[in-house]
C-alpha cells in the first residue's frame, strides 16, 4: 500500500473514525481518531513521517501501542507481538 492516507485509515478502521486534515503549510496533517464516546487520539503527522513508509509504520504502531495501553492491555504482550511481527517481516515467515 503506497498511499499513506490509505495506510493510516486501514490501520485504524473500522474500530475508529479516522479524520485527516491539513494542519500546516509544511504538509503536516492532523490525525484524529474517534469512537462513539468522542476523540480518543490526536497526532500531528509531519510530511517526512508520512512520506517515509518505515517512519509511517512506526508512527502507526506507536499510536496503536498507546491506545492498547489505555484500554488496559499488557505492554509486555503488545511489545512481544510487535517484535515477533517485525522478526517475521525481516526474516520471512517460518517455513
Amino acid at each position: 500500500m503506497n498511499n499513506p492516507f490509505e495506510q493510516i485509515s486501514a490501520a485504524f478502521m473500522p474500530e475508529y473514525r479516522v479524520n485527516l486534515s491539513i494542519e500546516r503549510l509544511d504538509g503536516s496533517i492532523m490525525l484524529t481518531l474517534s469512537d462513539a464516546q468522542g476523540i480518543v487520539a490526536k497526532r500531528l503527522v509531519h510530511a517526512a513521517q508520512r512520506n517515509d513508509p518505515k517512519r509511517l509504520q512506526r508512527l502507526i504502531e506507536s499510536i496503536q501501542f498507546g491506545l492498547a495501553i489505555e484500554r488496559g492491555h499488557s505492554a509486555v504482550a503488545i511489545l512481544t507481538a510487535m517484535t515477533e511481527r517485525d522478526r517475521t517481516t525481516l526474516h520471512g515467515a517460518p517455513h
